[in-house]
């Protein structure tokens, strides 16, 4: 019998990740599951109903600046789930230096030192963001879905240029770069994910946000099949958005490797609202 999959999901108290966790934890028989973060209390965007009942010899209290704590953490581990991020649109830049590049290293660093299989990095949307200040992408983030039919859309790929256009997203550029060389130099196998817009309520609230919106279920499968991913996946890049209608990024590359198929549509979202 093949014993569970060691999965650690670094920031487990935030939204994104504490859903990960909460479906890991629901299959023991797949995964022996483990959380990692700097205290015991949920983030301000997780959804004030979301409990964690993480057992004390399974949970890390860290901070991913500190190079050892992450070590002890990330060692023994199959997977980790590296979401343990500042996300704020306006963080300062020693914010974003100690959680989004100093932490992400430590956990790539720790987890090539420590033989770790793989790596499921979150990155986000935003270092595509500059192609909104463009058309045809500008209408869609300004919601002008009738100058779409004097207009070309075409899907931007995960092989397309980075455009970030702040800092945090630049920092989400710095980890993919890190991750590409952890995988070519180390030989570990990572997957960044570009993560849409994920929220505590589940729901794109406005159709100019449809074209970004991720479900909470959609991006939870995202992470499984992610970390079920084939052996030969040594590194990828996928979008991580629900099969909305106006979406501008490519998630049949996410389909075609790892199987993803969200189940959730912004669109069908706002007509149940």
């Amino acid at each position: 019998m093949t014993p569970p999959t060691k999965v650690l999901v670094t920031g487990v108290y935030g939204l994104i990740p504490g859903a990960v966790y909460r479906q890991l934890q629901s299959q023991p028989e797949a995964y022996d599951v483990y959380g990692l973060a700097r205290r015991r209390q949920a983030s301000e965007r997780a959804p004030r109903d979301a409990v964690l009942a993480i057992p004390q010899e399974k949970f890390f209290l860290a901070d991913l600046a500190d190079e050892s704590a992450v070590e002890k953490a990330v060692s023994g581990m199959d997977v980790v789930v590296q979401m343990a991020a500042d996300p704020r649109p306006d963080a300062s830049w020693q914010n974003l230096l100690s959680s989004n590049i100093i932490g992400a290293y430590n956990v790539l660093d720790a987890a090539v030192r420590c033989g770790v299989s793989r790596v499921v990095f979150a990155s986000s949307i935003m270092v595509s963001w500059g192609y909104q200040l463009d058309e045809p992408y500008k209408a869609l983030a300004e919601g002008r879905f009738d100058d779409l039919a004097k207009m070309e859309v075409h899907t931007v790929t995960h092989e397309w240029p980075n455009r970030p256009t702040g800092l945090y997203p630049a920092t989400k550029v710095w980890g993919e770069a890190v991750a590409r060389y952890c995988a070519d130099v180390h030989g570990l196998s990572v997957i960044c994910l570009r993560i849409g817009w994920v929220n505590a309520e589940d729901h794109p609230h406005k159709p100019e946000s449809a074209a970004v919106w991720c479900s909470q279920r959609d991006v939870v499968q995202l992470v499984e099949r992610s970390i079920r991913a084939p052996e030969d996946v040594k590194f990828d890049i996928f979008y991580g958005v629900s099969n909305n209608k106006h979406r501008w990024v490519d998630i049949d590359h996410a389909r075609e490797v790892v199987g993803y198929i969200p189940q959730d549509s912004a669109e069908e979202a706002l007509v149940r609202s």
